[in-house]
Parts: C-alpha cells; structure tokens; sequence
C-alpha cells in the first residue's frame, strides 16, 4: 500500500490523527506563552479531493466526508469544533472539495505568538507547501529529511511545543525508525509533546512497535486506536495510532468521547473499535 498523503487524504486515519493533534494544540493554547509545532513529514498542505490521486482511492468519502455530513451534540461537538473549523477554512469552492493538511490545520490553530516549523524532503512537495505559506512569516517550510529534525531542530527556543512524526511508511523498517526517532527526540528536549503516527496493518509489527516503547526509558506515552473493521487475511489498513508522549492531561478524557463517536462513524458495517493504552507510566504533574 502507498501511504503517500495524497492518497489517503481525508480518509479515516487522517480524520483520527488531525482530531487528536488538535486536541493537543487547543491544550497548548491554554496558557498565554509562545509555542511551536514541528510538522516533521509535512505533505504538501493541501489536497484536491476531486484530484487524480484523492479520486483514485475515494477514502476521504468514507472519512472526512462522513464527519462532515454527521450532527454530533454537546461535548463531542465542541471538541471538534477547532478540527472542522479548519477543514471548512479551505473549503470555500464548495463542500468536499479540498481537505487540509496536518501544517495547514496546525497554521489555522496557531495564535499570533506561535509558530510552524513544516518539513517536507520530497522536492516537489516542499515546493508546494513553501508557495502555500509564501509571505507567512509565522510559518518556515525546510526541505530536509523529517528524520533529522528530531536531532537539529530541537529544543526550539521557545520551549513549548508539539513535535507531529506522521512518515508515509513506503520503506520497510518505519516502526524502528519512530522509535529511534523518538529515543533521539526526547533526550534533546524532554518536555516536549510528540504526537507519532503508525498504521494499523501488520498486528505483529504493530505488537512489536508497543513492547519497544513500553520498554523504553520514556515515560508517560499513551497509545490512541481506531480501528475500522477486524483484521482479514489480506493486508489492508484496518485502523490507525497515535503514539502522544507527555500527553496534555485532558487527552484521555477527550478521547474516551471522540474515539467511540468515531469508531461507529468510520467504521465497516459498524465494526469499529477503539482503544486508550497507558503504555509507560504517566508523570507526576504539578
């Protein structure tokens, strides 16, 4: 499977994973001082869903396009407000034309005092996203491999953030990199938040990805799935992860409400199930 951005955007997975990175930069809001979000595998920003790839999977139909035609009440609705309010912000040319990106969601989320780092190594895709945000002085798009940033770029000077790990997992070997990535990440800058992304298509990959981290020296990672429909003797992409290190401490209980809704709006046949996983003890917080 191909899991270039294009492909699948707007599908169920990037519904669950923008819900979740949105939560986390609603959170970070919450205090007035500055923060920056690293977008390591940024995509080109913005997606035609009538386009040649969107059109040739159709996924977003049955993941942003169900969200969109759903009246969710009360408290789930208020929690996808900000989620929806950034889909709608570049829907202007009509409904279910185009879908945004993780940094054009992220940019939409941002404050004045904010920043966005987005990289991209795909030259013609950095290139895109560099003329999404020409003139955008809260915004630095770098082509550079996503990898490397969780050596070079961190800390960022402000000291408070979200680092987004979202790799298109085209090459073998995607989970032990996020791990390595992540061990590399987390000794530079500790405190910060990493939201890394993983498919829910070989279970025992999947299985292995989990023990890694739960016998890693991090503390405080939670594990976030959805899944669509049960496993099938044909790989196929069942589901989607979210792997939150230092997770805002509302996330749980955010998620108890959104995941369930999502499960049974995203689902086959209504066959989805969910799952929240303290994988690593949490930290004490003050």
């Amino acid at each position: 499977m191909n899991y270039r951005h294009a492909y699948h955007a707007g599908n169920f997975a990037d519904v669950m994973k923008h819900v979740v990175i949105t939560r986390i930069v609603e959170y970070l809001k919450r205090k007035e001082k500055a923060f920056r979000v690293i977008d390591t595998h940024a995509g080109v920003g913005l997606y035609d869903l009538t386009g040649e790839e969107a059109g040739k999977t159709g996924e977003w139909q049955r993941g942003i396009g169900r969200l969109m035609e759903a009246q969710p009440e009360g408290k789930i609705a208020n929690l996808l407000k900000p989620f929806l309010s950034a889909v709608e912000s570049v829907d202007q040319e009509g409904p279910n034309r185009f879908y945004p990106g993780s940094p054009k969601i992220l940019r939409h989320l941002l404050r004045k005092q904010d920043r966005l780092t987005a990289i991209e190594l795909h030259p013609e895709d950095a290139a895109s996203l560099k003329t999404l945000f020409a003139g955008d002085m809260q915004v630095r798009v770098i082509e550079l491999d996503g990898w490397l940033a969780l050596g070079a770029h961190l800390p960022p000077k402000e000291k408070r953030g979200l680092v987004l790990v979202d790799p298109p997992f085209e090459d073998e070997g995607e989970f032990g990199r996020l791990v390595d990535g992540l061990q590399k990440a987390y000794r530079r800058w500790p405190g910060g938040t990493y939201a890394l992304w993983y498919p829910i298509k070989n279970r025992k990959a999947v299985a292995d990805f989990h023990e890694w981290l739960k016998t890693s020296a991090i503390p405080d990672i939670l594990d976030l799935r959805l899944e669509i429909r049960p496993p099938s003797p044909d790989p196929r992409l069942d589901g989607s992860g979210m792997i939150v290190v230092n997770p805002p401490f509302v996330l749980k209980e955010e998620m108890n409400l959104l995941l369930p809704f999502l499960a049974k709006l995203l689902s086959e046949n209504d066959r989805g199930r969910f799952s929240i996983e303290q994988l690593t003890r949490e930290q004490v917080r003050s």
